[in-house]
């Protein structure tokens, strides 16, 4: 397991300012500070390195199913209409990651991309109904090759401050390849064809680029 390359950043700016704070509190109130700080200050770069790792997963590919474009918690399981690309009813499976999760997001089925927007937003909780409308988002629809469509959006939360979308520089996406990543606790929703059989259930753990969420009938 390795550092995704979208923490990098925030991991060199986590040491350099936590090493900063550990030395004016040595300074200004000597070596016993440092049995509070030091633990403070590890703990904070521990969390960085954690959020921004990036496992190893190989995604065995099938056409004909739809893989999880994220870690994280089923909390949406429904019929909808969308009225953002489809226009007609659809159905919905989304996918809550807290901060402990991993936040990289893959794409779950192979194609073409026909469509990448990015929205911007509120910053209302993820498990919120209205974030899949109202919050900042990224969407991006991809044809495969039996023909049917999917929409997946990219989502933020509350505590999140930046999507990254890689769908924009693409016009087609591998299953299994990644799609982006999101900074902090945050939502990915997924559109599918009505006579799409949902495979997973409310509650349901996913494991992102592993679990089956559905499959084409």
């Amino acid at each position: 397991m390795t550092i995704h390359k979208e923490g990098t950043a925030s991991l060199i700016i986590s040491i350099l300012s936590t090493g900063i704070i550990t030395f004016f509190i040595y300074y200004l109130f000597g070596s016993q500070s440092l049995y509070f700080s030091t633990p403070i200050s590890l703990a904070l770069v521990f969390f960085m390195a954690h959020f921004f790792r990036k496992p190893t997963r190989i995604a065995t590919l099938n056409d004909n199913v739809i893989i999880a474009p994220a870690d994280g918690k089923v909390v949406v399981i429904e019929e909808t209409t969308d009225d953002e690309y489809f226009n007609a009813r659809v159905k919905q499976v989304s996918i809550f990651m807290s901060p402990l999760n991993v936040h990289i997001n893959w794409y779950p089925v192979s194609g073409d991309i026909q469509y990448y927007k990015y929205h911007k937003g509120l910053k209302m909780p993820a498990w919120e109904p209205k974030s899949s409308t109202e919050n900042e988002r990224s969407s991006v629809v991809i044809k495969t090759k039996g023909g049917k469509e999917l929409l997946v959006k990219q989502i933020a939360g509350a505590l999140a401050r930046r999507i990254v979308a890689y769908s924009k520089d693409r016009k087609t996406a591998q299953q299994g390849q990644e799609l982006g990543f999101i900074k902090f606790g945050s939502r990915v929703d997924i559109l599918l064809p009505l006579d799409a059989k949902i495979m997973v259930n409310l509650g349901d753990k996913v494991i992102g680029n592993k679990t089956i969420i559905a499959s084409f009938k």
